[in-house]
């Protein structure tokens, strides 16, 4: 059974965020703008990506 991925990236910087949205977007593996990474596609990545919509997106 294969999971689907999503790939996440940051659009934006963390500069100005508060401290809780730092951590969810190193949590999610990124560090700097223009970065993506590529995750199994779960309800917890997907619950971490909408927490901070202004700071990363979905790419396909």
């Amino acid at each position: 059974m294969a999971d689907k991925k999503i790939k996440i990236k940051q659009v934006k910087s963390t500069i100005g965020a508060s401290k809780q949205q730092i951590k969810v977007v190193r949590a999610l593996g990124l560090t700097k703008k223009d970065q993506i990474v590529e995750h199994n596609e779960s309800a917890t990545i997907v619950g971490m990506v909408k927490k901070v919509p202004h700071i990363v997106e979905i790419v396909d």
